[in-house]
């Protein structure tokens, strides 16, 4: 047994060559995403790059990231009766400030942790990690006199080997949580084409589709290229912040160079498509590939075309295509809209992340105040395929 060591890195450009090197295939974790990520993190959001050595040997990795909450920032929405606000107050009393997200808070799904299961186990992997959080929580206090409030393990399916680690969770007071799901829509190998996807459909699904498309005849779809970006990053960061602005709850707000940063880095794994009605940009979607999944990500749209022209059931059906166009195994449609996600052939996984407070009577509050941000929605699953 070789002896353990972590090491902390704050930029990506400090990286050993041995972290793109292991045997992982996340592009979340690979240098060009967290390179673009460093460059356009929204302001509140700065990532950390853990190794761990085994003998001078990388085994594994982990992205940490402190995200710094406000009340303005996690509750946009501010038309809210009396007794809400009262609420929303109490409760960014006990989240806001500094949290530490073992993983990457912008994006749904696991993309934060990797290790070489033949050089280290797991429970030795989250050992470490224990150690990090502690130095990373002392660094900060030292240097900026902050306290970091909240911990947590982000997004694990039902299935993930972390779950077998309940004694590590139950001595770091971590609490178990069901979050939403993340809708993920598996591609049937035998699928070629677009017609593969809608003759699957019931008549009622295969109608929607065509209405969907009737309505949405008038909008030109193109995939932007790096210059097209440039030209409209004030207008892509206006729709996207049309969209984001109306969700619940929120942690973050992109930066306006994001989708430039991302194109320039990951080049042709990140898509983007444009929505034009008469040559004005009306709308868009992101697209990450990662390896054989399409994974969606951001996307806007202006509210006035929404209804009109199905803009956002149109952006799914069109994410469907591409991925079955390119024979892609599935497409990971994340979480929110879980209805309409399903009536256009997603599935729901369930998902779950560890977290605690570091105040002991806030920690006993905080199940509750999970439940209240990240409620488990009740919602009408829809079965499109015959």
């Amino acid at each position: 047994m070789g002896k353990l060591q972590v090491k902390i890195y704050n930029k990506v450009k400090e990286l050993p060559d041995s972290w793109n090197a292991l045997p992982n295939n996340d592009v979340f974790l690979k240098t060009s995403f967290l390179s673009a990520l460093e460059q356009s993190s929204p302001k509140n959001i700065t990532s950390q790059y853990i190794g761990v050595f085994k003998a001078e040997k990388l085994v594994a990795i982990a992205i940490i990231q402190r995200v710094e909450m406000y009340l303005e920032d996690i509750f946009r929405n501010n038309n809210d009766k009396y007794l809400t606000q009262k609420a929303k107050q109490l409760i960014s009393k006990i989240v806001r400030g500094n949290t530490l997200v073992i993983g990457n808070i912008m994006h749904t799904g696991q993309h934060g942790l990797y290790f070489n299961a033949e050089e280290i186990s797991y429970k030795e992997y989250l050992n470490q990690l224990a150690v990090v959080i502690d130095i990373i929580k002392y660094n900060l206090k030292q240097e900026q006199n902050k306290k970091v409030r909240l911990i947590a393990f982000k997004d694990y399916f039902e299935d993930d080997a972390i779950h077998n680690n309940q004694a590590f969770f139950n001595s770091e007071k971590l609490y178990k949580v069901q979050v939403q799901p993340n809708m993920v829509f598996n591609i049937p190998y035998s699928w070629n084409t677009l017609e593969d996807y809608t003759s699957a459909f019931t008549k009622k699904y295969r109608d929607r589709f065509k209405s969907a498309r009737k309505k949405g005849k008038q909008i030109v779809k193109r995939e932007l290229t790096i210059e097209d970006l440039y030209a409209s990053e004030s207008k892509m960061f206006q729709l996207y912040k049309n969209v984001s602005d109306n969700a619940r709850v929120n942690s973050f707000i992109l930066n306006q160079n994001h989708f430039i940063t991302l194109k320039e880095e990951l080049k042709d794994s990140f898509k983007v498509f444009g929505y034009f009605i008469e040559e004005e940009l009306v709308g868009f979607f992101t697209l990450i590939i990662n390896n054989k999944t399409v994974e969606t990500y951001f996307l806007g749209y202006n509210h006035k075309y929404q209804q009109k022209h199905q803009m956002y059931l149109n952006m799914l059906f069109d994410m469907a295509q591409f991925g079955i166009e390119n024979k892609f195994e599935q497409i990971v449609y994340a979480r929110t809209a879980m209805e309409i996600k399903s009536s256009v052939g997603a599935k729901a996984e369930t998902m779950h992340i560890y977290m605690k407070h570091t105040n002991f009577v806030a920690n006993s509050m905080l199940k509750l105040i999970v439940k209240y941000l990240n409620p488990v929605t009740k919602w009408v699953e829809r079965h499109p395929f015959k």
